[in-house]
């Protein structure tokens, strides 16, 4: 009996909607919450190559921890496909918002598309 062999790009997509992650195709644009602090400077995510191969789109969801200062003392992930977690959280921590009085954890969304 011969096997049948699946590309790498299909073996990721179900391991992703295994471990409960489910793609959306949107555009890659960051949304912070109306609520919370303005977004000063903006570094956007690189697209990971192996996302980029898997045909991998999705929406990452984190809380940025930032400071007094503006500054992203963290991010914690919320949602989303671990390749583009990844992408996103380096991507945030470059990030700068306005200053405030106090810590503020602000919700942000990044989308992804191939």
């Amino acid at each position: 009996m011969r096997m049948r062999s699946f590309p790498v790009g299909f073996v990721a997509l179900i391991l992703c909607f295994v471990a409960g992650f489910v793609p959306a195709g949107l555009a890659q644009s960051p949304q912070v919450s109306d609520a919370g602090r303005k977004l000063i400077r903006k570094v956007d995510p690189a697209y990971p190559e192996m996302a980029r191969r898997a045909n991998l789109a999705g929406t990452v969801k984190v809380y940025a921890v930032v400071a007094p200062d503006g500054t992203v003392k963290s991010v914690e992930p919320v949602g989303g496909s671990p390749l583009l977690v990844q992408a996103s959280e380096a991507a945030i921590k470059q990030w700068k918002f306005a200053p405030a009085s106090a810590e503020s954890k602000e919700l942000v969304e990044l989308h992804f598309h191939p």
